[in-house]
């Protein structure tokens, strides 16, 4: 694991030590990503300070262009490097033994910062200091495997890899930022741009933002994301031009074709100086890239499952049944309400900002479980989103066409019905029905799956919940089924932004690495070009990823009901968690502290205790902002310049390869 941070002053009036030492603090902050070393370069004449931490596989860092004009910082790796290598060593822009960095450094001085994103494949984010035209440039992978925060902090313009760095910034004191603390309680999680604090945003997936110093001095009050971020890589088109190519293509054929884009993509992700490992629920992603791990090794792979002790919630009998059929070596562990409260202790440090999808607790606890043996492990991760998996799509896909056949005047009224008492209609009924009439397009009717809270700005003081992709129609999938459409609405918000920020973070918190190979862009764009019949057939949803696993297990342990990976958070909140949630859910508190209505909130935690089951959805992403809240609450006021004592401190490593001979560029 890596991180990064960096530092603009938008006065440039530290010296060189100031400079540094906040720079230290601020990648220190990060040194559960890469504890073993950090490097940190300044430029005090411009203001500037650039940090990095690695593991002890990692190359040092930052690094700098042969004539000292760029100055790259690389969190993450490249995985098809190959033909990337190739043509630079025919340029001799590199050696035989370079480094993911100085590849991407090297691409970038050859043939510009946007061109050699789109020949770069892997999971980072980056961060190019132009030293010539004093420009900073940061970019982030086209999925989303690796985050990247930045903002205005006192007045300064700073990055990194997580917010922890940039509260260690000694002017931070961007206070909570409502309105996306009511899209929290909408997805839970905040979708980029946008971040837990005012003036601090997530740079999104597939973009590249360009600071210059007029831009750092006007502030956060200037910046614009979706006009200053350029995309490089943009997934509504990449999967509208996919689907108006769709040929004839057959199942076998299909099938075929997957399977070896699949084992390219297993392969290059385990190539690693350390054991790779794999997750293994049991289900169809995860058995299947598990399964082509095995294929392609010669000793028995290690493969890691996380059990309940809730049948309901409980997969971990299929994942030993299919570590058996494959031949991995298999651990296992089942988690408890008592080690559940253990590990929600530290969600708040783990995650930087609330988020709140509840399988954050087994994700937590599996990462810890995997990074004992093996500091890298593939994931199943996207499989769901590219391949028709979810059973909302089905559901969405269903309400749309049956409302499709109702009168244009029921469909008319319908949104007038619907908004009264928005919440109540996750509790079925009447209510239920005229939400669901009120929906007029499939991605309105997926919008209904994913919210957890209806109407959360009438749940945050002074919020006005901003618009998403859900709600800005041109940004919609143009061409395509509905199927197509509500595919690509997941893949863009909840697979970018809730999924992958979840393993990364769980991964990262241990020092564990986190891989997915069906995130390779060859798979992701293949899997866009099938037409829905391959991927949902006769009932069966992940229709080709099922036939394509039926090569290495067989059909009893691939053909059988999803449990998925959610934790059973309504027995716990009702039973070891119920002191815990008292505690933050206190009705005087959420009034002391301003941020809820605290009345409705109060009111749903006593229905959820007297037996309204479905309340557990919408309480927990406000408990994980009460957490949050009560860990971070030292983010609203000015944060202390100094290195946490129960920190363990990192050995600072030799100046990075050519960057020591600049002037007051050393190590």
């Amino acid at each position: 694991m890596s991180g990064l941070a960096g530092l603009w002053r938008a006065q440039p009036d530290w010296d060189d030590e100031r400079l540094r030492y906040c720079m230290r603090s601020m990648i220190h902050a990060l040194q559960h990503r890469g504890a073993h070393s950090h490097e940190v370069w300044s430029d005090p004449a411009a203001g500037v300070a650039v940090g990095h931490c690695r593991d002890r596989h990692g190359a040092a860092q930052p690094v700098a262009s042969a004539d000292g004009r760029y100055l790259l910082s690389l969190d993450g790796a490249l995985y098809q490097r190959e033909s990337l290598h190739r043509a630079l060593i025919a340029f001799d822009a590199v050696g035989e033994q370079a480094s993911d960095a100085e590849l991407v450094l090297a691409a970038i001085v050859r043939w510009g910062l946007r061109r050699a994103l789109a020949r770069c494949d892997g999971a980072f984010a980056l961060s190019l200091w132009d030293r010539q035209e004093r420009q900073l440039w940061l970019a982030r992978d086209r999925v989303g495997e690796r985050p990247l925060y930045y903002g205005w902090v006192g007045g300064d313009f700073a990055y990194g890899s997580e917010l922890k760095a940039l509260h260690r910034h000694p002017g931070f004191d961007a206070p909570v930022d409502r309105d996306a603390l009511s899209l929290l309680l909408r997805y839970d999680y905040i979708p980029a741009p946008f971040s837990i604090h005012r003036g601090v945003f997530k740079l999104a997936p597939g973009t590249l933002l360009r600071m210059n110093f007029q831009a750092v001095r006007a502030g956060a009050g200037a910046h614009q994301p979706e006009r200053d971020a350029q995309t490089y890589w943009c997934p509504r088109q990449r999967m509208a031009e996919a689907i108006e190519l769709r040929g004839e293509i057959g199942a076998d054929e299909a099938v075929d074709q997957l399977e070896i884009l699949l084992q390219q993509a297993v392969s290059a992700r385990m190539r690693a100086p350390c054991a790779v490992g794999a997750f293994l629920s049991g289900g169809t992603d995860s058995s299947l890239v598990t399964a082509m791990m095995q294929a392609q090794s010669s000793v028995p792979v290690d493969s890691y499952a996380i059990g309940f002790d809730d049948d309901r919630h409980d997969e971990s009998d299929w994942a030993r049944k299919v570590a058996r059929a494959l031949g991995t070596r298999h651990t296992e562990h089942r988690v408890g309400g008592r080690e559940a409260l253990e590990a929600i202790e530290r969600l708040p440090q783990v995650w930087c900002e609330p988020f709140a999808d509840s399988s954050q607790v087994p994700t937590l606890i599996a990462s810890e479980l995997v990074a004992r043996r093996s500091p890298i492990a593939l994931t199943g991760d996207g499989g769901d989103e590219l391949f028709f998996g979810h059973s909302a799509y089905c559901r969405a896909v269903r309400n749309a066409r049956w409302n499709a056949r109702l009168p244009a005047p029921l469909r008319r009224l319908a949104p007038q019905r619907s908004g009264e008492q928005a919440e109540r209609a996750r509790l079925g009924g009447l209510r239920a029905l005229w939400a669901e009439l009120g929906a007029q397009r499939v991605e309105d009717h997926y919008l209904q799956r994913v919210s957890r809270w209806r109407d959360p700005a009438a749940a945050v003081l002074g919020a006005r919940e901003p618009a998403t992709l859900f709600f800005d129609r041109d940004s919609h999938l143009p061409v395509g089924d509905a199927a197509d459409r509500v595919q690509y609405l997941d893949f863009r918000m909840d697979l970018a932004h809730g999924i992958l920020t979840k393993i990364d973070r769980a991964g990262s918190a241990c020092g564990l690495e986190t891989r997915s190979p069906l995130l390779d862009r060859s798979v992701i764009e293949f899997a866009w070009s099938l037409p829905t019949a391959l991927k949902h057939h006769r009932g069966e949803q992940k229709y080709v990823l099922k036939r394509l696993l039926e090569r290495y297990l067989p059909q009893p342990l691939i053909y059988r009901p999803k449990t998925g990976f959610g934790a059973p958070v309504s027995r716990w909140l009702r039973g070891p968690l119920r002191e815990w949630a008292d505690a933050l859910l206190d009705e005087s508190r959420l009034r002391r502290e301003g941020h809820f209505d605290a009345r409705a909130i109060a009111t749903l935690w006593r229905e959820f205790q007297a037996g309204e089951r479905k309340w557990h959805t919408h309480l927990w992403n406000v408990l994980m902002f009460q957490a949050w809240l009560e860990r971070h609450r030292f983010a609203a006021a000015p944060a202390a310049l100094t290195l946490p004592a129960e920190a363990a401190p990192i050995v600072p490593a030799a100046p990075p390869r050519r960057i020591a001979a600049w002037e007051g560029a050393t190590g």
